[in-house]
């Protein structure tokens, strides 16, 4: 009897194992709402862990690559660098009917040919967020307008690296994938004398930072500073005329995710066309889905921050990955933020 009762613990344990989803995910990303539908569609419940930065998740599967995350959510230059020091588990697309709905314009770019690691899920864009009952816009054009002394202790800037120095490498007429180890530390030092205007560096927060007039210019995800418009109507957000960057935020399966049947039902229930609408009406962002879109309320679809017209869209530069540069760009990020 005992064996018996043995043996049936260890199926329910099994059982109630492979109806796990472990995901590991910007805050607040995927709707809860989406998220409830996924579980009771499929009986898969999901566990969900969040990071702040591309750098954290990164840091963390790298010390700890059997944490028993099954699906990641990297940004476009990220999901080059884990795909090069194999971090990620190849998709078999075979297994995503759904993936046939997505924008082929967004799909096989350098990062990673063939979407073999990567799902796009949202994209957008980085501008300047100006408060116009406290500047007037028509003087913040360009990255390089935020350096004004004028604008001491006024602003927030994204604490993301490749965010900050890609406008700091625009302003001086550089790639915000630009690898050269003279370009880096000239946008370094044009950083530094920025670092007077700088009051916060934040990623998590910036929406509520600026919906709250706590901070009233600097640099967004245009997403957010959708939404957080919505609530203030005094905030509006530019594409500098000299540049800015586009990037992808990707799914991907971690190299030893435990639950890789339920990844793959995950990821092809996100891609439904009303789905991936709802995921994009609700958080602000652009979706790579393009049977979607005919779902989307027509705020968003006419919306000028989250779908600029394609002369704006030309000015933009697509994140990419800047291979073994990126220890030097992390050298002089932490002296930024150490103050030199």
């Amino acid at each position: 009897m005992k064996r018996i009762i043995l043996l049936l613990l260890i199926s329910i344990s099994a059982s109630a194992h492979n109806k796990t989803l472990n995901i590991y995910i910007w805050s607040d990303y995927v709707p809860d709402k989406v998220i409830n539908q996924f579980e009771q569609t499929t009986g898969i419940t999901v566990n969900v862990s969040n990071f702040d930065s591309n750098e954290t998740m990164y840091a963390k599967l790298k010390t700890a690559p059997n944490a028993g995350y099954d699906l990641i959510l990297p940004s476009s230059y990220y999901v080059a660098r884990m795909r090069k020091e194999d971090m990620l588990h190849f998709i078999d697309k075979d297994q995503l009917p759904n993936f046939k709905y997505l924008n082929p314009l967004l799909l096989n770019k350098s990062f990673d040919p063939d979407n073999n690691f990567s799902i796009p899920y949202l994209w957008g864009s980085t501008g300047i967020v100006v408060n116009k009952k406290y500047h007037q816009i028509k003087n913040i054009k360009n990255w390089s307008d935020l350096w004004q002394t004028k604008y001491k202790n006024q602003l927030l800037m994204l604490n993301d690296m490749r965010e900050t120095f890609g406008i700091s490498l625009i302003t001086l007429g550089y790639s915000i994938n630009d690898q050269d180890p003279v370009h880096i530390k000239q946008a370094y030092l044009r950083l530094e004398e920025l670092m007077p205007n700088i009051r916060l560096f934040n990623s998590d927060a910036e929406q509520n930072i600026y919906i709250d007039e706590d901070i009233t210019l600097g640099m967004g995800w245009s997403g957010d500073i959708f939404l957080a418009s919505q609530e203030n109507h005094n905030l509006k957000f530019i594409y500098p005329k000299n540049g800015f960057s586009i990037w992808i935020d990707c799914w991907a399966i971690a190299k030893n995710a435990p639950h890789i049947a339920n990844a793959y039902k995950f990821l092809n229930f996100l891609m439904q066309p009303k789905i991936a609408a709802e995921i994009s009406a609700q958080q602000g962002y652009s979706t790579p889905n393009l049977a979607a879109i005919k779902f989307l309320p027509k705020k968003i679809k006419q919306n000028k921050i989250i779908n600029p017209n394609p002369n704006i869209l030309k000015r933009g530069q697509f994140q990419n990955g800047v291979g073994a540069a990126r220890i030097i760009y992390a050298k002089y990020w932490q002296l930024l933020k150490l103050g030199g």
